[in-house]
């Protein structure tokens, strides 16, 4: 999925990674995770390809990143899990729930 570039009102600018699972366990279940990094290369999605290719897979040791948040059940149950060397605080994560949840709404906005 093509990575999104947009700023925290706070001044970070971010390179969040989508990503899709189904859970296929008795009913179907898609889960949609983000990871999220600093984006130091201004919106060059290049440097996307780098980091999608471990996503996931194995721990992320990547400076930039801050870990990913999980959309569960859209517009209800959000996960932030800071597994990166950096963290997001509270609002911050809020932020980016609202930004992430426009754009899903939105799809003019998808490209």
């Amino acid at each position: 999925m093509k990575p999104l570039f947009f700023q925290l009102e706070q001044g970070y600018p971010l390179m969040v990674i989508p990503d899709t699972a189904a859970h296929l366990n008795g009913r179907t279940i898609i889960t949609h995770t983000y990871s999220i990094f600093l984006d130091i290369c201004a919106g060059n999605p290049l440097i996307s390809r780098s980091k999608e290719s471990i996503l996931h897979l194995e721990r992320i040791n990547d400076p930039e990143y801050f870990g990913f948040i999980t959309f569960e059940l859209p517009g209800k149950l959000f996960t932030y899990t800071a597994d990166g060397q950096r963290e997001l605080n509270h609002d911050e994560v809020q932020e980016v729930i609202e930004h992430l949840s426009n754009i899903r709404d939105n799809p003019a906005l998808w490209n």
